[in-house]
């Protein structure tokens, strides 16, 4: 950002009253506070947010904690930025305010009462749901303003196949909350409510589905209970309707997001993977897994090593032609995270299979290994690469690597 660059090296000063009291950088939306002064307003809410309550500058108290936008510095600030773009620096946006308090209340009222008109109050949540996905700070102020349990009424008020739009719109804004743990086991503790969110897994809307998807994974995440994650995990065709997801055709990055974190967090009931692997969550997993960022990747992984410890999930994923080679390819390169879980599953694999072995080693999976064992990885990774050179070292070639000098630092203990 243009704050944080070196005036020297960009040939331009950027001018005192345009930089933040608190962070010295460039402001990007600048407010002003009770007491007259202005100030970024990133900076300002996190040193009010860690408990202070006198102004920076000043040091007077502050008795109104009322951010106001200051239009006219930051129009000046971007004029500035445009008259000096020779010299890199870039424009700011002008930044979205957030949202009114009084405005989110009446539009959560607007849509709660049963009174008004179906349009009306369908047109209120669609609001809020622009209001919601604009920031974090409006997400705040909604659910500052009850929004979770008004949302939740309306979710589950026309549980069957007709639910309206007004179900729809309330589930896409409760899906983009954290819900706590009591709200969590209203809904987990209903098999009523939990059938409604699997059918919308089915619903013809990928929007829909979607929603419903992030709202079982904030569910399943969100309850310490063991029994009420299995009574999810064990619904009927729960797990269909997630892979269902991960398979969608078309580009939708929030559905491979989405779908991802569902079937692991639905994935971690050990006594229901069957159920996954059943569904096709294999398949889903491989054909898809280059498609993944990364911490989407590294979840896909850890779902694939938890499949690879049961019998069924196994042999799923040994039978598929790219699973060995994937997971070969991945060691090393994505994250230590993604390292440690391909090589756990790896080690699955070669362990229940010799053919398994035999693509392992073809694939170039020994100096993979002893790469990893000398690298900085985890200790647990590290532990994953010793266990699997042992169990593939009948199918090391007679001129392998193993016995090369470049290898004589290894510290893997010779077979």
């Amino acid at each position: 950002m243009p704050g944080s660059l070196d005036p020297l090296d960009v040939g331009v000063q950027i001018p005192y009253h345009f930089r933040c009291p608190i962070s010295l950088e460039l402001m990007r939306d600048p407010v002003t506070v009770c007491t007259g002064q202005t100030y970024d307003r990133q900076s300002i809410e996190s040193w009010v947010a860690t408990g202070n309550t006198t102004c920076p500058v000043t040091r007077a108290p502050l008795s109104d904690f009322t951010l106001i936008p200051n239009h006219t510095l930051r129009r000046l600030i971007q004029e500035w930025c445009v008259a000096n773009r020779a010299f890199g620096v870039e424009r700011i946006p002008t930044p979205k305010q957030p949202a009114d308090p009084s405005l989110v209340r009446s539009l959560l009222n607007q849509a709660a009462a049963q009174s008004s008109h179906m349009n009306s109050r369908v047109a209120a949540l669609r609001r809020l749901r622009g209001l919601a996905r604009d920031s974090d700070k409006n997400r705040s102020v909604i659910s500052a303003n009850n929004a979770r349990e008004i949302l939740l009424a309306i979710v589950f008020s026309r549980m069957d196949s007709d639910s309206s739009e007004l179900n729809h719109e309330s589930l896409a804004i409760l899906s983009m909350f954290p819900l706590s743990e009591p709200e969590c086991v209203f809904i987990a503790s209903d098999p009523e409510r939990v059938s409604y969110l699997v059918a919308m897994l089915f619903h013809p809307s990928i929007d829909v589905r979607v929603n419903s998807a992030a709202l079982i994974e904030i569910v399943v995440a969100g309850m310490r209970s063991p029994e009420l994650r299995a009574q999810i995990s064990n619904a009927d065709d729960v797990f269909d309707g997630v892979v269902g997801i991960l398979n969608y055709p078309l580009a939708y990055p929030r559905a491979l997001k989405v779908g991802i974190k569902a079937l692991f967090a639905l994935c971690l009931v050990k006594q229901h993977r069957q159920r996954a692997v059943s569904a096709g969550a294999v398949e889903a997993l491989i054909d898809r897994l280059q498609d993944f960022e990364k911490c989407d990747a590294e979840r896909a992984l850890a779902t694939i090593e938890l499949l690879s410890r049961i019998p069924s999930g196994c042999a799923a994923l040994a039978s598929h032609a790219l699973t060995v080679p994937l997971l070969v390819k991945i060691i090393l390169k994505i994250s230590e995270r993604a390292t440690e879980y391909a090589a756990g599953a790896l080690l699955s694999l070669c362990s229940a299979s010799e053919q398994a072995q035999k693509e392992a080693v073809a694939a170039g999976v020994l100096i993979q290994l002893l790469l990893l064992v000398q690298s900085d990885c985890t200790e647990r990774a590290k532990r994953k690469a010793q266990m699997l050179l042992k169990q593939l070292r009948d199918c090391w070639p007679e001129d392998s690597i193993a016995n090369s000098d470049d290898f004589a630092c290894s510290d893997v203990a010779p077979f």
